[in-house]
């Protein structure tokens, strides 16, 4: 597996080489953010030259029932057809941006590990990491309109997942972490979903632990010994969730660039809460 992460000048000169008839790179931006500004018009006013955007709600995800949680996993063909209309083919290197500490671009590069996509890689810094490195941006959306349909060949299944059974149990045999900002582990606040807490069990590692100051995230080292405080180990299994399934991939890149093989559960919070049967726990402890 490619290191998951990219800097800004190794994505240049990844796409200068591409340019020069080298390897192709196939670029996403995937800028969404929780009630917003929508991604498109972000990428019609600038964008990584070259690259397609992606639509977290209609193409990192499907409608379901409140008992799968508020961004459902897509099904595999739907998101092989989105693939191929961003022009993804087998083989080819992936690289995915958004402007929100790559949380957005987390979600995508797991999908697409998931799907089976094996380079697959984030901006490390994301966006504003390529501005100031002095890189130039491209405008307008004609070439979503000129992308050349890709032939890639996706199934799912390729990475770990968590159903809420399996999330319930976890934290018996292994660490479940929960990546949503503390005072929503706690239970002080809940924003969005029917019932505030966590749950039991989990272990509160928020997305915030994961970057320096300029939004990159920490060396492979520092991340280690940060989960590992958590009681995170090689030997014991990891699993991680959020409010829907979207901000635990931040905490499943970070595992990964670590050196662990987390397990993710997709309906996370959203998914749990809408089950009546769970029992949800309160306060700063597990």
């Amino acid at each position: 597996m490619p290191h998951p992460l990219v800097t800004a000048n190794e994505l240049a000169a990844l796409l200068n080489d591409a340019a020069s008839g080298g390897a192709p790179v196939r670029v996403l931006d995937v800028r969404w953010s929780l009630g917003g500004p929508a991604g498109l018009p972000l990428y019609d006013a600038g964008h990584i030259p070259g690259a397609v955007y992606v639509d977290l709600d209609t193409e990192l995800a499907r409608d379901g029932e409140p008992y799968e949680g508020r961004h459902p996993l897509p099904a595999a063909d739907a998101f092989q057809a989105s693939a191929r209309a961003w022009g993804l083919n087998d083989g080819e290197t992936v690289i995915v941006y958004d402007d929100w500490n790559s949380l957005a671009a987390g979600r995508a590069w797991w999908l697409l590990r998931y799907m089976g996509a094996e380079n697959v890689r984030v901006l490390d810094g994301a966006l504003p990491a390529w501005t100031a490195a002095g890189h130039p941006l491209a405008t307008g959306t004609d070439e979503m309109a000129n992308v050349t349909p890709g032939t890639i060949t996706l199934s799912a299944g390729h990475e770990p997942v968590l159903t809420a059974d399996d999330a319930a149990s976890l934290p018996h045999s292994g660490v479940l972490l929960d990546a949503r900002a503390g005072e929503r582990y706690r239970g002080e606040t809940e924003p969005i979903d029917p019932r505030a807490g966590h749950i039991p069990g989990a272990i509160s590692a928020p997305t915030s632990g994961n970057l320096n100051d300029t939004g990159q995230f920490l060396d492979a080292i520092s991340l280690r010994e940060h989960y590992e405080s958590l009681g995170v180990s090689v030997d014991r299994p990891v699993g991680v969730y959020c409010g829907s399934g979207i901000t635990a991939a931040h905490d499943a890149l970070a595992l990964t660039v670590a050196g662990f093989r987390p397990a993710l559960f997709p309906g996370s919070w959203s998914a749990w809460v809408n089950q009546p049967e769970r029992s949800v726990a309160t306060g700063p402890n597990p």
